[in-house]
């Protein structure tokens, strides 16, 4: 089969490589649509010891079983395999699992590919009115919606849900999307990039802005940088929340002493559980997460110039959508 494979850093070529496998309970895949994640951008600019080269990246996909009792059911795939048997997975918190395992991270190859092999478990079945490339938004989306929801049940009764999202990528624009379909208020995104406002500008019902003076009950950092934590900081209100999901870098621009002074909650949000994943997906079939559209869709056989442009910051739209076969 093909794939696109992350050999060293800033470079990723679309070549051959041996035929996915499916161990036992587990369906082959024939991906039809595959997103660029920042996850990914991570791997591909050498910031990411998790995923050593060579390595097929990605893990936000949909695409059709091949084969067996499912054959030619559409699905979307949670990446994230879980034991099943742990305290966290019994409690329904399969992301802390001990021993969990995404693809795109080793020992499981990703989805930068024609094909994967993934357990029946972690297939969402897909109806035929909602198109590949955005079933494929739903990991993505869960992990927005999981932070979201962190955020909204941390929050103390008497505030309102106004929010404020740092970052208008996909991760961004998801989390204001799902609080809005939550039941927040107004929720504003400060994006920096004039390119990526613009291209925002009326998407999603939310505000897009360069930057904000306001404060706000929930703040949620999509993005993970020192200025970006440092920024939260400053415009959480006292009492409020903070929901930190960006993986930017590990240290620096939490306000500790305001923090602590003024009762500020901080809430570390990773991936989702695989119930945050199925609500997730049902948001997206029956359109509260909106029309979708956010999207850029190319060839896999193109992801390294897709790679290459979003590392110059030369793509508008918050996801690019890879198909393998086209």
């Amino acid at each position: 089969m093909k794939a696109l494979v992350y050999e060293g850093v800033e470079q990723v070529a679309f070549r051959d490589v041996p035929d996915a496998s499916p161990r036992e309970g587990e369906h082959l895949i024939r991906i039809e649509a595959v997103g660029i994640c920042g996850s990914d951008m991570h791997a591909y600019l050498g910031h990411d010891a998790r995923r050593p080269a060579p390595l097929i990246l990605g893990h936000e996909a949909a695409g059709v079983i091949t084969g067996g009792s499912r054959d030619g059911a559409r699905v979307t795939i949670n990446p994230l395999v879980s034991c099943g048997a742990c305290t966290a997975c019994s409690e329904g918190r399969e992301n802390l699992c001990p021993d969990r395992q995404i693809i795109s991270m080793p020992p499981r190859e990703g989805a930068f590919a024609q094909y994967v092999a993934m357990p029946e478990t972690n297939l969402v079945t897909v109806p035929d009115h909602v198109s590949f490339a955005r079933a494929a938004l739903a990991e993505p989306l869960a992990v927005s919606w999981h932070a979201a929801r962190l955020g909204l049940e941390a929050l103390h009764p008497g505030m309102d849900k106004t929010a404020l999202v740092i970052g208008g990528g996909a991760i961004g624009v998801a989390a204001a999307l799902a609080l809005m379909a939550m039941g927040s208020g107004d929720v504003v995104i400060v994006e920096p990039s004039e390119l990526r406002r613009n291209y925002l500008q009326g998407v999603g019902g939310f505000n897009v802005a360069a930057e904000t003076e306001d404060t706000f009950p929930l703040v949620v950092d999509a993005v993970g940088f020192a200025a970006t934590r440092a920024l939260a900081s400053a415009r959480v209100q006292p009492g409020g929340v903070i929901a930190h999901v960006g993986l930017g870098e590990d240290t620096r621009g939490l306000d500790i002493r305001r923090m602590t002074l003024q009762e500020i909650t901080f809430v570390g949000t990773y991936t989702y559980t695989a119930e945050d994943f199925r609500q997730t997906a049902r948001a997206i079939f029956d359109g509260r997460l909106g029309r979708l559209d956010w999207i850029e869709e190319r060839a896999l056989s193109d992801g390294a110039e897709a790679f290459r442009d979003l590392r110059k910051g030369a793509v508008a739209a918050p996801k690019i959508i890879l198909a393998p076969w086209v």
